[in-house]
């Protein structure tokens, strides 16, 4: 995959489900626990009709054995994108890290972490 078509992977998706982060947060502001920032995206995605199912169970791979335990997505946006929320003082390489490791375990492509704790939003979309 050339680096163009590695970034416009679920462009359009990671657009909108930015764009309902920013209104959240716009409407919030910085500083609640990460659940109140989960109830008021649930609330976000479904007035901007974008799918999402909320804590999916997600399983894990590994080589071809599935495993027992389980990985609970915050977020399972359009069925393809993983959405990781944080509400930290900052997002470090562990974080980026956690999110890596969510997508190359459930063979998935791309993902987004966004961090509410500080004043202005902080998100990264991963493409793996």
């Amino acid at each position: 995959m050339t680096d163009v078509q590695h970034d416009l992977v679920f462009k359009e998706e990671c657009y909108q489900i930015i764009g309902a982060y920013m209104a959240v947060h716009s409407e919030l502001g910085a500083g609640f626990l990460e659940p109140v920032y989960q109830e008021a995206l649930s609330i976000e995605f479904s007035a901007r009709g974008i799918p999402y199912q909320k804590e999916k169970t997600i399983d894990i791979y590994y080589k071809t054995h599935l495993l027992e335990k389980k990985y609970y997505a915050d977020f399972l946006c359009y069925g393809q994108i993983i959405v990781e929320l944080k509400a930290l003082n900052d997002l470090t390489g562990d974080h980026l890290s956690q999110i890596l490791n969510y997508l190359k375990a459930t063979n998935l492509k791309v993902g987004i972490l966004v961090n509410f704790g500080k004043q202005s939003l902080q998100y990264k979309r991963v493409v793996y």
